[in-house]
């Protein structure tokens, strides 16, 4: 049958459903497909499997399939097989079959049957049978070929069809044909890129799918048609044995011994290759992935594998294209082996990096990405490979071992390889092995490929989160800060969650913590966008309601599509006071130094910020200094299937527990909250020990907007830091607080001048007017009238700043108070 023969179409290309076989030489040959569900029935039949069997598609769909396709039963030539018609001979691969029928193979499987059809002689059939993975009700695919017409209508296959195997290529109607082509060998790692074209080319050109037969590929699925059925190898070997008991010589088809031999090596090896893919790859873990590679071949493959990888591979990190070269790095990774334990240790040990020369296997290796087989390890080759290790002499570990270099690729980049050595009383490795090496070594690129990519964003998600995530001093003015965040266990680790502090004039400090509602780069693009707005809110001393509303109108503008909520408190520890309001957040916990209670604070939840149109209030709330506060997102204490007031009990107790530091304390209730399993979302966890100012340790004065002011402030400072016994701080911070008043007194206007010094752990003075507009450094000459002030205080002070409040601004800077 040749090209220009007419052809029917598969659904929805045309009337008919049929898929051809198509050699690249010429010809085409129906091809049966049959399709079995979950439950073992038939969900489509083809005209070809019509015409391969005799069964309409009306007959055969939702029949059991077990009863539609010779899978068992072998039947006397003559015998007669009922009104189905299917059954016949078959040639001891049956049962593969049936076993897929039945589900219980997880792996493709292939044979060969003679079967009897009505008015039809006797068929020779060839069968494939492909498990289907995914959510639809399919569970195998069946492929049937009448292996006379294969002979018949193939030309230049005589006596060579035996060994043809198929590859698929899946017709899609879209026009990026060369990004198909490019991806094909992704799936199928032994096809090049130009053959894959060749495909795609073929394949769009005629329009429906080619199911295309190679004499040349080797791949593990194929029609094991040219091994006789089981019945006659067990009729040979009993007539071998016969023989050998009366002492005649062995029949002549005895030889036939070694087709068998030949039948159980091939099943061997793909029986160790499906072993081999159920073992590796079972996390995306990057280390993981590579000790379970290393194991997989040792012992039943190799006596000694050693797996190298790009540095650039180890790393999590991207490489640039091209063929590796004689300065690429390789990292060891992992070593396996059946010698005794420290053998190999000392002399190759796992961690080292090193290039290779291009006279070495291992390069040839790298630089073509084809398997390399050295069946000796000559002297000669033993003392080449030794001269790169130095002084350690590797060769009475290598010399006279038999070899194969495989290469680890995906996407036709060589990630690393692998060196596999045989003992010397071990058969050496042949070309059969070559390709099974091959074949593993492509499944284990894969694998270890998707563990680089994952560690890769894994690495770039983490790296995103921490430089959204503040650094936050442990200490603030009047109070003690420890934090905690903990990634979610979803895919990505990059979420919406997050904390913050502010330094507020008047020695305040702002607490912030929010989550945005979702997961991923989106929702932690749009958190580092309201992080970012409260700050600069906060820095201009907004009250809490207002800023809350603010956020809100800003949430607004940038789009619909998600809500936060967040939780903004203001602490005053000159008096003792908290100034909360809340955004359809969770409530933070009181716990009360006194006595040990902890409380969650009842406060006007809020509706979440995107919500639009909803008023916020604020609330005051007393503090004695010691009492901590507990702010957290809902991912600690909200649980799948649990209600959220146990999670809130949960985190009200373990808050209150005592512990030795504010560390431990964050620590306490992670443990508690984190073990009951079923937590998914990201957590951040803000908690602040309210230590208060006493009012000892703050001193104010009114000023007003006389130039002479400048002098009363320096003598005013200079006399307070004296009683606090700051006397060696008393110059210093004389001269800097008559430069901002000074400054406050040009600017200001008729409303007045507040000037405040606050010992802490730090010496803060502040300066208070009523001019909205912020100081700037100015470039300072020599004959400069203005600017020199900020010049001085910005370098004899430990930090400075400014910031605007609802009257005006303020001034500030601190300096580090003298040990004593």
């Amino acid at each position: 049958m040749d090209r220009g023969t007419e052809r029917e179409t598969l659904p929805g290309r045309g009337a008919g459903d049929d898929v051809v076989l198509e050699h690249t030489a010429a010809g085409r040959v129906p091809l049966a497909v049959i399709l079995v569900d979950r439950a073992g029935l038939v969900s489509h039949w083809s005209r070809g499997a019509r015409r391969l069997f005799g069964v309409t598609k009306e007959e055969a769909i939702g029949q059991t399939a077990v009863d539609l396709l010779p899978v068992s039963g072998a039947l006397p030539d003559d015998e007669d097989t009922g009104s189905q018609g299917v059954f016949a001979h078959y040639d001891g691969l049956g049962p593969d079959l049936e076993s897929s029928l039945d589900g219980r193979l997880s792996y493709p499987a292939a044979g060969r049957a003679r079967l009897t059809v009505p008015e039809r002689d006797r068929v020779d059939v060839l069968w494939w049978a492909y498990p289907l993975v995914g959510p639809g009700q399919e569970r195998l695919l069946v492929l049937a070929a009448d292996a006379g017409g294969l002979r018949q209508d193939l030309p230049g296959t005589d006596g060579a069809f035996e060994r043809i195997a198929p590859g698929f290529a899946l017709h899609t109607d879209f026009p990026g044909a060369d990004e198909l082509a490019r991806r094909l060998p992704e799936i199928l790692p032994s096809m090049s890129v130009g053959e894959s074209a060749r495909i795609v080319g073929q394949v769009l050109e005629l329009g429906y799918p080619v199911l295309e037969f190679s004499q040349n590929e080797r791949v593990p699925v194929t029609p094991d048609w040219g091994v006789a059925r089981r019945a006659e190898r067990r009729a040979r070997r009993e007539r071998a044995a016969l023989a050998a008991a009366e002492g005649l010589p062995l029949p002549e088809d005895a030889a036939d011994e070694g087709e068998d031999l030949e039948y159980v090596a091939v099943r061997e090896r793909l029986e160790f290759l499906n072993e081999v893919s159920g073992r590796i790859g079972t996390s995306l873990d990057l280390a993981q992935t590579i000790i379970e590679v290393s194991k997989a071949v040792v012992p039943k493959f190799t006596d000694v594998a050693g797996t190298y990888l790009r540095e650039q591979v180890v790393a999590g990190e991207g490489f640039p294209d091209g063929v590796p070269d004689t300065t690429t790095m390789w990292h060891r990774v992992a070593l396996e082996h059946t010698d005794e334990p420290g053998r190999w240790d000392d002399v190759v040990p796992v961690g080292e990096a090193m290039p290779f020369p291009a006279h070495t296997p291992f390069f040839q290796c790298m630089t073509s990405g084809d398997p390399v087989l050295v069946p000796r390890i000559s002297e000669q080759m033993g003392h080449m490979i030794a001269s790169q290790f130095e002084k350690r002499d590797i060769r009475p570990l290598i010399t006279g071992r038999s070899m194969l270099v495989v290469p680890l690729k995906a996407r036709n980049v060589v990630l690393g390889f692998m060196i596999l050595l045989r003992h010397p009383e071990r058969v050496e490795f042949n070309d059969m092995d070559r390709v099974t090496g091959a074949e593993l070594a492509a499944r284990a690129g894969l694998v270890l490929d998707n563990a680089r990519m994952y560690t890769y964003q894994e690495s770039v998600a983490e790296t995103l989160q921490d430089s959204m995530l503040p650094h936050i001093p442990p200490r603030m003015a009047g109070c003690d800060i420890a934090t905690r965040y903990l990634p979610g266990t979803l895919l990505g680790r990059v979420g919406g969650d997050w904390f913050d502090s502010v330094k507020l004039p008047g020695a305040r400090t702002a607490l912030v913590v929010g989550d945005v509602m979702g997961h991923g780069l989106n929702s932690a693009a749009m958190m580092g966008q309201l992080r970012t707005a409260v700050q600069t809110m906060a820095a201009m001393d907004l009250p809490p309601a207002q800023l809350l509303r603010n956020l809100d109108d800003l949430a607004q503008r940038l789009g619909d599509s998600y809500l936060a909520t967040c939780l903004y408190v203001v602490y005053d520890p000159i008096a003792g006071e908290l100034h909360l309001a809340n955004a359809g957040h969770i409530p933070p916990v009181i716990v009360h130094a006194g006595d040990g209670r902890s409380e969650l604070l009842d406060l006007p939840t809020g509706a979440p910020i995107g919500v639009g149109g909803v008023p916020f209030e604020a609330i005051r709330v007393r503090v004695e200094p010691g009492d901590r506060l507990v702010m957290c997102t809902d991912g600690l204490v909200e649980v799948r299937g649990e209600d959220i007031g146990v999670g809130l009990a949960t985190l009200s107790e373990s808050a209150a527990h005592p512990a030795a530091s504010m560390d431990d304390a964050c620590d306490t209730i992670i443990r508690s909250l984190n073990t009951r399993g079923g937590r998914k979302d990201d957590v951040a966890l803000l908690m602040a020990r309210l230590n208060g100012i006493e009012p000892d340790d703050v001193a104010e004065w009114r000023l007003t907007s006389d130039p002479a002011e400048a002098g009363r402030a320096r003598a005013a400072v200079g006399e307070q830091l004296h009683e606090w016994g700051l006397a060696r701080l008393a110059d210093t911070t004389a001269l800097l607080a008559g430069e901002l008043v000074t400054n406050a007194v040009r600017h200001s206007g008729s409303r007045g001048i507040t000037l405040r010094l606050v010992r802490g752990d730090t010496l803060l003075c502040e300066v208070d007017d009523d001019d909205p507009t912020l100081p700037s450094l100015l470039a300072a000459g020599p004959d400069a009238e203005f600017g020199r002030g900020l010049h001085v205080v910005g370098v004899l002070a430990r930090e400075w700043g400014a910031s605007r409040t609802t009257t005006g601004k303020t001034v500030w800077f601190e300096l580090t108070l003298p040990r004593r």
